[in-house]
């Protein structure tokens, strides 16, 4: 099998459609332009800053790597680094001179099974394999042209998807549902001791119970990570066991049209969406949305005109009028705060905050009294001020 047979369709469909986005090719044209002057310097830093590790060095986990690299066709020198960090986590970065460079921590690779070690390899691996780095994401979201706040959702939704197709390519390659899916919940949890027995039922419990009966997409109830670049852990295991069950990974397995159906229903539960629908929860939230973004820009230093350009990109080209009474709005804010909270999920209203967010990065820095809006908004919702402050200064790159 191909590694491309693998790749979720709506990640393939949504980089090709991306790719034709003005900002992406602005920024991708920019990013050319900096590798023809030479190369950025990524390999000096790897080798100053970490361990390489040689085939004499670690066989083993060569070994793992020689089948991931069988396995999904790849065609590539590749050298693997390992970093000293107590967090779990490994990077794959975009190809330099020729080389693909993956990274490692020293805790992963010492509380990781080799099947676990296998998974977390082979999801690197297919970030580099479905061309994952050809949408410069952190660029894009994190540079002086912030996009609009329809095309970040739309980025932050490929993102995810992104990560369901290297999930794939990590399970195809670890050929093991019980590893990949303890390997997601190590990553989750931080836990690799006895303290607590890993059982997977009781894993996807956690999706299970997110699910509400005739609920609409996002209604759900996921932690402070549900709006970030990845999937939560759970969902990932869920989708992952089906696609165990898929035709992709046995002769009697569902259909492809059908994994991609339940895969998809599973990832609607992480793209709430307001702004256009019409039940009494919608409203009271974009009701909010509208005040709060009013009263975010201006805070301090009055309303700038790209500040202007994301709010009307929420709403309606020319919705924001200089006639807007901010200090009326701030006075009903309390009360608008007030209505979602009573009707609202807490993902709902960690959508509402998140989209605020979006507002006060237009200008770039978020300003302290545009973080003291936020705060305060997030305290009347009962949303942790982590949140903002993560939401703000995510890290939005692959890995």
């Amino acid at each position: 099998m191909k590694a491309d047979d693998l790749r979720y369709r709506n990640d393939k469909q949504q980089c090709e459609a991306l790719l034709e986005e003005r900002s992406v090719i602005r920024v991708n044209d920019a990013l050319e332009k900096q590798e023809a002057e030479g190369p950025s310097g990524l390999r000096r830093r790897l080798l100053s800053t970490s361990v390489r590790l040689s085939r004499k060095m670690a066989p083993d986990i060569y070994k793992l790597s020689d089948e991931c690299v069988e396995r999904l066709s790849m065609d590539i020198p590749l050298e693997l680094y390992v970093y000293a960090s107590p967090q779990f986590n490994a990077m794959c970065f975009k190809p330099e001179e020729g080389r693909l460079f993956v990274m490692f921590s020293s805790s992963l690779l010492e509380s990781f099974t080799p099947k676990e070690l296998q998974f977390v390899m082979g999801h690197e691996f297919g970030h580099h394999v479905y061309n994952h780095h050809a949408i410069p994401i952190g660029y894009i979201v994190k540079g002086p042209q912030r996009p609009d706040p329809k095309l970040a959702l739309r980025l932050f939704a490929w993102s995810r998807n992104a990560e369901v197709s290297a999930d794939r390519a990590g399970a195809y390659c670890a050929q093991d549902m019980h590893s990949v899916a303890s390997a997601l919940f190590k990553l989750s949890s931080g836990l690799t001791g006895t303290a607590v027995k890993f059982d997977l039922d009781e894993f996807l419990q956690q999706v299970d119970d997110m699910q509400e009966e005739a609920s609409e997409p996002g209604q759900g109830s996921p932690q402070g990570d549900w709006f970030s670049t990845h999937p939560f852990s759970p969902l990932r295991v869920k989708a992952l066991r089906l696609f165990f069950q898929s035709n992709l990974m046995k002769e009697d397995g569902t259909s492809l049209d059908e994994l991609d159906v339940g895969v998809q229903r599973l990832m609607s539960m992480m793209e709430p969406s307001y702004l256009d629908a019409r039940t009494d929860v919608a409203i009271a939230m974009r009701h909010l949305l509208f005040a709060g973004s009013v009263v975010v820009a201006s805070a301090e230093d009055g309303v700038s005109e790209k500040e202007i350009a994301v709010f009307e990109q929420f709403f309606e080209k020319g919705e924001y009028s200089e006639k807007l009474n901010a200090e009326r709005i701030e006075q009903q804010l309390p009360q608008r705060i007030e209505r979602v909270k009573e009707n609202a999920t807490e993902t709902q209203s960690m959508q509402v905050v998140r989209d605020l967010c979006v507002v006060a990065m237009a200008d770039g820095d978020v300003k302290p009294k545009e973080r003291d809006v936020l705060n305060r908004i997030a305290d009347g919702l009962g949303v942790s001020r982590t949140f903002v402050c993560q939401t703000i200064e995510q890290e939005v790159d692959p890995d």
